[in-house]
């Protein structure tokens, strides 16, 4: 579905389901480098029956199994927020090197296309805190999997990992091996 399309159907009282969600992710060819494919969710969040749709398939394997959404920058955000509202939890950004105010918790890893540090503040998450990492797509899984070890680094136990999409073909599912990984749609 074209974007302007999903501005044009953005009406509430539309149900979309799991397939037609699908539809809406479009492909952006070599951004943000050469020979990546950029899967864009916008049309998903412009569109509020999808954006629902996404939400509640995100949220509802885990409902009263989790005390916080932890949320990996940026995207992430978009869907975390109202995952944690969804399943009645609190909400915690992991944020990129640089953008938390206070002393904080940090792990590197590496991209497809580069290297990157993800912060928490050392006082956001407890030993008695369960966790669903919410973003929104697992690629090659080093982003999912600095999170899960950022969380756990914190002190917190990982419930599981929620993500709008999985892209099969670069095996991010692997990486997390020892943890729940619960995507809506895979490609």
């Amino acid at each position: 579905m074209a974007y302007s399309d999903a501005v044009a159907t953005s009406d509430r009282s539309e149900s979309v389901d799991v397939s037609a969600l699908r539809e809406l992710i479009r492909d952006i060819p070599d951004y943000p480098s050469p020979g990546v494919v950029f899967k864009d969710i916008t049309p998903v969040l412009v569109n509020a029956a999808g954006l629902a749709a996404a939400v509640r398939e995100l949220s509802n394997p885990f409902r009263g199994r989790v005390d916080i959404v932890a949320a990996i920058e940026a995207r992430g955000f978009i869907l975390g927020a109202p995952v944690a509202l969804e399943l009645g939890a609190g909400f915690v950004p992991l944020r990129k090197l640089g953008k938390l105010p206070g002393p904080t918790v940090a792990v590197d890893y590496a991209l497809e296309y580069g290297e990157a540090t993800l912060e928490v503040h050392v006082d956001a998450l407890d030993r008695d805190l369960r966790v669903l990492i919410v973003d929104d797509v697992v690629a090659t899984g080093g982003t999912a999997q600095a999170a899960v070890n950022l969380v756990q680094r914190a002190g917190a136990e990982v419930v599981a990992l929620s993500a709008l999409l999985e892209i099969e073909a670069l095996g991010g599912r692997r990486r997390l091996a020892d943890i729940c990984v619960h995507t809506v749609l895979t490609a």
